[in-house]
């Protein structure tokens, strides 16, 4: 170990259920490819659809965020583990659609570049007129949502019956703080930070920690995205909307994670350095941050947030996965809880706001679902990992596919 410097820990990144690599590999059948403008797509036949260049009731689906370019293999793997999504529509007749990006961690608005052109592209290949199927996981959902918007705003047909979107952050998803900070106390260049930093971080988190001021807030991409959106309309209007949230609708999250208690100490490197969990209030606490070279120590404090990492929705191993770097490079950890809440149940399905405590933890299932800015939704009936694939789920969304 350098006597100069704490080892660098930010070799990972946070990343949804939905691509971590199976524990029993699923075989990428054959596909076609597509070269989209910042992005690409692999296109999966339907059963018996056998003529290239010639689509048959396409499906589109668009990975969601991380950093660097979009692995379709394990983006394909994922939807065929828990429960097997893409056998299921391609056993329907239609033809499959996975929409990558060149970066997934760029600007929303640059990336809708390429569903806009899978969209239209789709359609220029289609047989008959049977409608497209538009969506995504996660940041997916969002860039396919600003894509069909956009298309509509310029009164482009863009052919879609039916959006949908999986546990997307409609009203923006949560990292907590004191994480957030840590990527930048590392005394290295490392991806976790540029994750953080990114500009598809800062479109889609609720609240950003500023590396350069020390605050948090929102940030100023996503107060720019958020007026863009506004600008094509907020929401395609021609398709049917639905939404899925990988968390619960009956107001109840992860009871075991009580605000304001130890989530993760680290020992041996950045020794003391300490995470607790999110609690109402001002000047609250949420890490301690120590290192011993070059030496420093910091206090991350919030003021005003509810309760985020106990709240309904849908889960990242956020702890789980710094205890495993921190172990990985000779650290000791006291590990108390693994994950926290991501995509708030509210937040997937664009209903009520995050900001409130009374709207986070809302019981969805007992509101009036005109409350939604989505014609339809489904919540989980147990609390999942973020974009998890479920038959309880996936089953809801295939039987309201368009005929």
């Amino acid at each position: 170990m350098s006597e100069t410097a704490e080892p660098n820990v930010g070799t990972f990144t946070l990343g949804a259920a939905i691509t971590v690599e199976p524990p029993t590999p699923v075989e990428v059948p054959d596909h076609e490819d597509w070269t989209l403008p910042n992005g690409f797509a692999w296109i999966f036949r339907g059963e018996g659809n056998t003529t290239p260049g010639n689509l048959v009731r396409p499906v589109i689906m668009a990975d969601g965020f991380n950093l660097g370019r979009s692995e379709l293999d394990k983006l394909y793997q994922g939807l065929e583990s828990g429960f097997p999504f893409i056998s299921e529509l391609r056993g329907r007749g239609r033809d499959v659609i996975l929409l990558g990006f060149e970066e997934r961690s760029a600007s929303i608005l640059d990336n809708a570049e390429a569903a806009v052109a899978a969209v239209m592209r789709a359609n220029a290949e289609k047989q008959g007129d049977a409608p497209l199927v538009v969506g995504g996981f996660s940041m997916g959902g969002i860039v396919t949502r600003y894509a069909l918007a956009k298309l509509e705003t310029q009164r482009m047909h863009h052919q879609t019956a039916l959006y949908f979107s999986y546990d997307s952050p409609h009203r923006g998803a949560s990292i907590p703080i004191g994480v957030q900070a840590f990527s930048y106390f590392i005394p290295f260049a490392n991806d976790f930070a540029k994750q953080m930093d990114s500009p598809a971080a800062r479109q889609m988190l609720w609240r950003h920690y500023d590396k350069d001021t020390g605050k948090t807030g929102v940030a100023k991409e996503r107060t720019e995205f958020l007026a863009a959106l506004d600008r094509m309309g907020g929401w395609p209007r021609i398709p049917r909307l639905l939404g899925i949230a990988n968390g619960r609708g009956d107001g109840i999250g992860l009871p075991d994670v009580t605000p304001g208690e130890m989530a993760l100490r680290i020992d041996g490197i950045y020794p003391g350095t300490t995470f607790y969990t999110q609690a109402q209030g001002d000047d609250v606490t949420v890490a301690y941050l120590n290192r011993r070279f070059p030496k420093a120590d910091e206090t991350i404090t919030t003021d005003g947030f509810p309760e985020l990492d106990g709240a309904p929705g849908g889960t990242l191993h956020t702890y789980k996965i710094l205890a495993d770097a921190m172990r990985k490079l000779g650290g000791t950890v006291d590990l108390r809880h693994e994950e926290v809440c991501f995509v708030p149940s509210v937040s997937a399905v664009a209903i009520r706001d995050i900001e409130a405590q009374a709207d986070l933890y809302a019981k969805v299932d007992e509101l009036d679902p005109e409350d939604s800015e989505l014609d339809d939704y489904l919540l989980s009936s147990t609390t999942t990992p973020h974009t998890g694939i479920t038959e309880e789920l996936c089953t809801w969304l295939l039987d309201r596919l368009p005929h």
